[in-house]
């Protein structure tokens, strides 16, 4: 965290979130002497620092320059921002403003002739055409006619400056504010001078983070980068529009992304032209999709050129990009001018936080060997002798997840090796990690956590402020910073009125206070669950280290092993968890019970560049760190030594080294651990548990689901049917909404590839699953529900 720079110019704290707040139809009983901590006010903290791991020497020139600039609210355009003064200039100021930023004009020239030219290309057109003797290869370059438009794609000053003042005008009318973290600007504007071309990488959530991260460049005055929108746009009138403002579309021929990378002919176009572009020192914005890995083709594409010598070297920028609510609007010829319409009729309400990461480079994370992806292994190795065979001994490793970088028809993105495929697969989780570590959380993501995770079952708005100020230091102790500000009054009262339509909200008889219930709905248990996302990120080490616990503690229960559960002093429903847990945990078996657990997790909550092992250590120690888990100490009447078993050797360690460890010479299978005995203790714990609990059991359901399914099946199809399992078994059970999402069905259904309890075959009609022979046992998939069940708390 750095102290704020109180100099009267900058924006050095968020405006209070009740600017633009919708009315609500209650008032909320809120002390108002009850205010967000003051270290809120006095210190924020510094996110999207370069790894210190992977690009130490990216990091060391951004050293010392750590100071908080200030927020920026891009909807807030006034006189002082322009060169003029007057009355006149105030009614005009954003017009004036648009004016006055800078544009770096990208024109065409030859690049299409670039482009066709290419040795790439050619050989490409070659193989696909074979003209005949005495032909020229018109014939061959027939065949690139269809992605002309995209070659052609340019940055025009004049449109550049019309679309930003009419998304200004449009996104005023959507949201309060945009505000934009100004951090890492300076450092980015250092970069840009340099010369390396910059490339924005940004976690997809929405078709307006295509339009707001360009909106933000050209607003600071920076390059205006080629954005990369894989969407598809039907209307000739409006791709001509996007294209001359650098926006690269799908072909009009295609419907999805993943129907275009399967041309050979279009991704040897799109690597030649993001050569020709880098080249010409353009910078690119790119979205990644964590779910599938779509927008990871484009990073492994300039990966490539970087290997190759094509391109000396980029610096890629990750962006988090938060919203308070989500918003989902779908570009097409007539759901746009649906869209703008519609805004008519509303009022702004919700806002957005940009935060900017420090650029890094590209060509130092690929060269320098510190990106290691040698210990990766497949996640059928690493966890199935632990779910069959029930083996008290885990493989060490990390899970390969190649499915991240798809296998595409075409030899530009064919790796020679594994580890060169690794690498690029590395450098994708690496960037979808720093996008989703400099996100900042929105106050509707610390209720919607609060009311998921914590008060299910309803809670009223005096112990709801309780809980956001407490959970609101803790997200500023993990150096994640917020996107709102005020007094906690405030906070509260905005965001239960953008969360009001997946509320129920009544007043006590009493009217001392609200109650407030998360609406029993699947939209709405799902928008919570969306929203609270972020706050799972950043308490992962905390949740993995408590689901861990909560799996030894249902081992001891089903073994009968003596536990005692007491409550001392309380009667009946006075009960409220002064419980005691009497039992010792292992850290050597604790540490694995949190190692297994990782192997399960997503892609991109776990940092890339850390071995599984460390981290499964390093969230033993977070609960220590909390106050959940207590070291128990054992007396010892011979010195501290580290003994090597294999090697039988002894080495003596005094204790009084200033550099001394515990962790280097003592036995790991010494230590335990108890469950401490605070009030809160067994509710913090329980809550961390939930918030990785719709993850597991999507998982669960969807191994259940495996004796349902008619196998082999298309993808598509086997993925629709296990998303309507999940819904269906959520709505038979009227609760767990969160676990039937599509994104949870997908994740589900791509983690029992990975294990091989599912069979990808190819076939002439597409992708094919099935249910592989070892499975189609029921004794074994019952197996696997046991094992991933036990991290489920109940």
């Amino acid at each position: 965290m750095v102290e704020e720079k109180k100099d009267g110019i900058n924006n050095t704290s968020l405006p209070p979130v009740q600017q633009n707040r919708p009315a609500l139809s209650w008032e909320l009983k809120i002390k108002k002497k009850v205010t967000v901590p003051s270290c809120l006010g006095m210190f924020r903290p510094i996110m999207g620092q370069c790894c210190h791991q992977c690009t130490p020497d990216s990091l060391r020139e951004k050293l010392g320059k750590n100071s908080f600039l200030g927020f920026c609210n891009l909807l807030s355009i006034n006189e002082t921002q322009t060169r003029y003064r007057g009355w006149l200039v105030r009614r005009v100021c954003c017009v004036l403003f648009v004016s006055g930023c800078k544009v770096y004009g990208s024109p065409v020239n030859d690049r299409l002739e670039r482009v066709c030219q290419s040795n790439r290309v050619r050989e490409m057109l070659g193989a696909a055409h074979k003209a005949p003797e005495g032909e020229d290869s018109q014939g061959q370059l027939s065949l690139l006619a269809p992605f002309y438009p995209l070659i052609s794609v340019c940055i025009s000053p004049g449109f550049t400056r019309f679309v930003s003042w009419v998304m200004l005008k449009m996104f005023a009318s959507v949201f309060g504010s945009i505000q934009v973290n100004k951090n890492h600007l300076p450092a980015l504007h250092r970069a840009a001078q340099e010369g390396s071309p910059l490339v924005y990488v940004y976690m997809r959530q929405s078709a307006l983070d295509c339009a707001l991260i360009p909106l933000v460049l050209f607003c600071h005055s920076l390059s205006v980068p080629y954005t990369v929108c894989p969407l598809n746009i039907k209307s000739s009138f409006l791709r001509s529009v996007l294209q001359k403002v650098g926006v690269v579309l799908l072909p009009p021929s295609t419907l999805t992304e993943l129907e275009a990378e399967m041309d050979p002919l279009y991704a040897t176009v799109m690597t030649s032209l993001v050569r020709e572009l880098l080249h010409e020192g353009q910078a690119l914005s790119i979205g990644v999709s964590a779910e599938s890995g779509h927008g990871g083709q484009w990073l492994a594409r300039i990966r490539q050129l970087i290997k190759e010598g094509s391109v000396p070297d980029v610096s890629l920028v990750p962006v988090g990009i938060s919203y308070d609510s989500v918003t989902n609007v779908k570009f097409g010829s007539k759901s746009v001018m649906q869209w703008l319409l519609s805004l008519l009729w509303t009022k702004p309400s919700t806002s957005v936080m940009i935060h900017l990461a420090q650029p890094f480079s590209l060509k130092e994370m690929c060269e320098s060997g510190r990106c290691r992806v040698d210990e990766w292994l497949p996640l059928q190795d690493l966890l199935l002798p632990v779910v069959l065979n029930n083996s008290a001994d885990s493989v060490f490793g990390r899970r390969r997840m190649s499915w991240l970088l798809p296998m595409f028809p075409s030899t530009e993105l064919e790796e020679k090796s594994h580890s060169d495929r690794d690498l690029s697969v590395a450098i994708i989780l690496h960037l979808i990690f720093s996008a989703a570590s400099c996100t900042a959380v929105m106050s509707t993501g610390v209720v919607s956590s609060l009311l998921l995770y914590k008060h299910s079952k309803g809670v009223s708005t005096s112990v709801l402020c309780r809980d956001v100020a407490w959970l609101l230091e803790e997200l500023l102790f993990r150096n994640r910073d917020v996107g709102f500000g005020g007094t906690l009054q405030e906070i509260i009262h905005y965001s239960l009125s953008l969360l009001a339509p997946d509320l129920v909200i009544a007043a006590l008889p009493s009217g001392k206070d609200t109650v407030i219930v998360p609406r029993p709905s699947v939209a709405s248990i799902l928008h919570l669950s969306l929203l609270a996302q972020k706050v799972t990120h950043t308490f992962i080490l905390e949740v993995v280290g408590a689901c861990a616990v909560s799996a030894m503690l249902c081992e001891v229960v089903l073994s009968s092993v003596s536990s005692r559960l007491r409550t001392d002093g309380v009667k009946g429903e006075e009960v409220r968890g002064d419980m005691e847990f009497d039992v010792v945990l292992s850290q050597s078996e604790l540490t694995e019970k949190a190692l297994q657990l990782c192997h399960l997790l997503p892609p991109g909550i776990m940092p890339p560049c850390q071995s599984t092992q460390c981290f499964a250590l390093d969230a033993v120690d977070s609960l220590v760190h909390c106050g959940i888990l207590i070291m128990e100490e054992i007396p010892r009447d011979v010195h501290i030594c580290d003994f090597w078993k294999k090697e039988g050797t002894l080495t003596w360690t005094t204790t009084d080294d200033p550099y001394h460890s515990d962790s280097d010479c003592e036995e790991q299978d010494l230590r335990s651990y108890k469950i401490s005995q605070p009030r809160q203790c067994p509710e913090m714990l329980f809550f961390f548990c939930r918030m990785l609990a719709g993850h597991l059991r999507a998982l669960c359901w969807t191994t259940m689901a495996l004796d349902q399914m008619d196998s082999p099946l298309a993808e598509d199809d086997f993925l629709s049917q296990i998303h309507s399992h999940l819904r269906d078994t959520a709505n038979q059970k009227k609760q767990h909404y969160e676990s039937c999402s599509e994104e949870a069905a997908h994740t589900a259904v791509r983690t029992l590839i990975d294990l091989g309890v599912l069979l990808q075959m190819y076939q002439t009609g597409g992708i094919f699953l099935g249910v592989s022979p070892l499975f189609q046992l029921s004794e074994n998939r019952q197996k696997l529900q046991r094992f991933i069940s036990q991290y489920l708390y109940n």
